[in-house]
Formats: C-alpha cells, sequence, structure tokens
C-alpha cells in the first residue's frame, strides 16, 4: 500500500509514537508505521500494558504487535510526533485511561504534530482538545466530535494546524503522505499552520451520514459463529468479573 509520494518526506532522526491498544485496527498500525520507518523515523507503539496488544480487521480479530513501552514509561517529550490510529475497540480502552488522555494532552500543549485516523479522534475529544478544532473521523463518531465542541468534514483527510486526520482504511492512500508531510513540517511549522488547506467555513459541520459504511456491515455479516473454546473462554471472563464484583461488594 505504500508508494513513491509515502517516502518523499525524509523523517531521519524523528522520534514517532503511536498510541494503540487491544483490538486497534490492524492496517491502520501497520501502514503507516511501515511508511514511516521507511522515511526514517524511529517508531515506538506505545500501550497501556507490556507484551503484544490485538489487531482487528473491522470486527474480526487478526494478529497482534509488539508492544515497545507502555504509557508509564513514555513520556511526550522523548517524541516529536503522536499517531492515534483507530479501530472499533482501541480508542474506547484509551479514552478511559487518564495516563493516556495526559499523554495526548502534553502533545497538543507542545503544540507537536498529532495525525489520527477512524476512531482516534474519539480519545481527542474524550482529552478536552477537540472544541474549535476542524477534523474528520470514522462517520459512526461525528456525533461525538460535534458534542465535544469541534467541527467534523467528510473528507478523505482535513489538515488544522498540528493535526491531520481521516475517516479510515478506505483513506490510507491520502492519509500516510499528509502523515509524513505533517511530522516532516515539525512542532514550529505545525503551530505556524503551515500547509494548511484553503479556507472553511467555521464551525459548520457535515452532515450525519445516512447509512452506515456497507464495507463495515458485510464485515460484521462474515463473521463466523463462535467456537465452542471461544464461547468457553468467554464464560470464564464473565465468571471472573462477577466473582470480583461480589468481592468488591463485601
Amino acid at each position: 500500500m505504500l508508494n513513491d509520494s509515502d517516502l518523499q518526506h525524509d523523517l531521519t532522526g524523528k522520534r514517532i509514537a503511536i498510541l494503540a491498544a487491544d483490538g486497534f485496527e490492524y492496517v491502520e498500525v501497520t501502514v503507516p508505521r511501515a511508511a514511516l520507518r521507511a522515511a526514517g523515523a524511529e517508531v515506538d507503539v506505545v500501550s497501556l500494558h507490556h507484551g503484544e496488544i490485538r489487531g482487528m480487521n473491522l470486527t474480526a480479530p487478526t494478529r497482534t504487535v509488539d508492544v515497545d513501552c507502555t504509557l508509564d514509561e513514555a513520556s511526550a517529550q522523548d517524541y516529536d510526533g503522536l499517531y492515534l490510529p483507530g479501530g472499533f475497540v482501541s480508542p474506547d480502552f484509551l479514552r478511559q485511561s487518564a495516563r493516556a488522555r495526559r499523554f495526548v494532552r502534553a502533545f497538543d500543549e507542545a503544540v507537536k504534530p498529532i495525525a489520527t485516523m477512524c476512531h482516534g479522534p474519539w480519545l481527542l475529544a474524550s482529552s478536552d482538545l477537540a472544541r474549535g478544532r476542524t477534523l474528520t473521523s470514522w462517520p459512526g463518531i461525528r456525533d461525538d466530535v460535534v458534542n465535544a465542541g469541534g467541527t467534523w468534514l467528510d473528507e478523505p483527510v482535513v489538515r488544522d494546524r498540528n493535526w491531520v486526520s481521516s475517516r479510515g482504511p478506505q483513506d490510507l492512500p491520502r492519509f500516510v503522505p499528509a502523515m509524513c508531510e505533517l511530522f516532516a513540517a515539525g512542532t514550529v511549522a505545525a503551530a505556524a499552520g503551515a500547509g494548511e488547506p484553503q479556507e472553511r467555513s467555521v464551525g459548520v459541520s457535515a452532515p450525519r451520514p445516512d447509512e452506515p459504511m456497507p464495507v463495515a456491515v458485510a464485515a460484521a455479516r462474515a463473521i463466523p459463529g463462535p467456537t465452542l473454546r471461544t464461547a468457553m473462554a468467554a464464560a470464564l471472563v464473565a465468571g471472573t468479573a462477577a466473582f470480583a464484583m461480589r468481592r468488591a461488594a463485601r
């Protein structure tokens, strides 16, 4: 999925953090990470825990990626930029984490470049950063962005000062070059809004979608039923959670 335009921006010496958790959209981590590394950047996957995190292909589990460091070990001061990928689950876990919210806010307070796509903007909204900003996301969280005070556009890539955002995996060919351009520009250019597109109507969001994205619906319908092993594992998790709640109530 990489092409020559993705490699036009030299990121040698840049260090980029990818903040993701279990349930991340697999291609939204692996494709941008490969492009960043090919451009010369050092890339760390930062997460809530050590080890591996589970990827998803829309709604189906897939392979894992290794975690390079946890939020307890990472500092925004050590990075030149932040990328927030999506997925239906990962950003929801992260938006509930005070550590994750502090990490994201530290980048924005330092006016460091932040790239995000799909459900990643959930974390920007929960970090109280969306008010007065213009961005895009997976159409299903359009209302979350608007309710957090942001302006939502239904476009493949949206640049707003030190942010660049995209709607989802279908926009990766447009998003990856824009992300690399943002990170190559650095903090000073991001603060000045360098490379910002033409003026837009402030505060006027695109309308809500009329129907969910067909590719996501088709993917959900194609998921096979659970195996006996999966059902037993789910029952074990539910039983353990119920036991822990009973103990906590005593």
